[in-house]
């Protein structure tokens, strides 16, 4: 999908009201009810389709060439199961990998090697990860530095004392500048940092102003806060999205990442999504898992649905 482009800020409209009773009894009517009447064939459909919306992360302090080329086989291939490995040979990966920004040229050499560059992007965080506490100037030059090594998404945080202190014109400004570094080749997530973010206005006015400053994608969470990706947060974000649409026309990403750490996780978010955005955003385009652990559960769950098949 082509590039957001920033519009100009309207603090009119990131305005908002946000009932947090209504959000979660909204949250429950939305996806119990479907979770509940889950098919083993539509289990095993969801578990496939979250291992493509998923983003196999390992931002460690301890990454080394080795761990990250690893993690690049098992998002090319994710199943180590030889009766599963075969039937998805080729046709089942997961949608990116994301590193740290040191860490990218390692990853796209092992995408190379393994002939999945161009099938599996290469995602970096970036911007003082995970805090956004540094000067502008030098997280604008991780940007850069990520995208010399050959990143083709970015995912920024931002410096959550804006959001906090309401300095919405000074946020739009820095994301603008981020946007612009990333060009128009290199898709820009922005991670909010939910969990210190104060309340639920806060996400929904920084998710706003994330969108108009050109972010192609809005991310719940680092993975390093207290609180991450919860699903009433997820709706509150998904309610700024579609009224981004409604305004611009134009279709924004959602990225929880954080706390989804099973397939039933998973799975509760793509059916919120199903059931507000629609079947359309559940692509690798417009709907991401930010996680390390999730394969595990999707690989255990998998050959597990696809034995008792036999």
């Amino acid at each position: 999908m082509p590039a957001n482009q920033e519009i100009p800020l309207d603090l009119k409209q990131i305005s908002a009201r946000v009932n947090l009773p209504s959000v979660v009894r909204s949250v429950d009517l939305l996806t119990s009810p479907l979770i509940r009447s889950l098919t083993s064939q539509e289990f095993l459909d969801y578990t496939l389709q979250a291992l493509r919306l998923t983003d196999l992360t390992t931002l460690s302090g301890d990454d080394t060439a080795a761990n990250v080329g690893r993690l690049c086989f098992r998002a090319a291939y994710p199943f180590s199961n030889f009766d599963a490995h075969s039937r998805t040979k080729g046709t089942i990966h997961t949608a990116a990998v994301c590193v740290y920004p040191s860490r990218v040229a390692d990853a796209c050499r092992a995408l190379k090697a393994l002939k999945m560059d161009g099938s599996i992007e290469v995602a970096s965080v970036a911007t003082g990860f995970p805090s956004g506490s540094y000067p502008l100037e030098t997280r604008l030059q991780e940007i850069r530095f990520a995208i010399e090594q050959g990143a083709t998404e970015i995912d920024i945080v931002i410096d959550r004392s804006l959001v906090l202190t309401g300095k919405w014109n000074e946020l739009y400004d820095e994301i603008v500048s981020m946007r612009k570094a990333c060009g128009d080749k290199v898709h820009l997530k922005t991670i909010l940092g939910i969990g210190e973010c104060g309340t639920m206005v806060n996400v929904f006015k920084a998710s706003m102003v994330a969108m108009m400053a050109g972010s192609d994608f809005i991310k719940t969470s680092t993975g390093k806060e207290a609180v991450n990706a919860t699903l009433p947060v997820g709706l509150v974000m998904i309610r700024a999205i579609q009224k981004f649409y409604r305004m611009t026309g134009k279709k924004i990403g959602l990225k929880p990442a954080g706390g989804v750490r099973n397939v039933r996780d998973a799975i509760a978010w793509m059916i919120l999504i199903k059931q507000t955005l629609g079947e359309e955003w559940l692509v690798p385009e417009l709907f991401r898992f930010g996680a390390s652990g999730l394969l595990d559960d999707i690989e255990k769950q998998y050959c597990a649905l696809a034995k008792q098949k036999k």
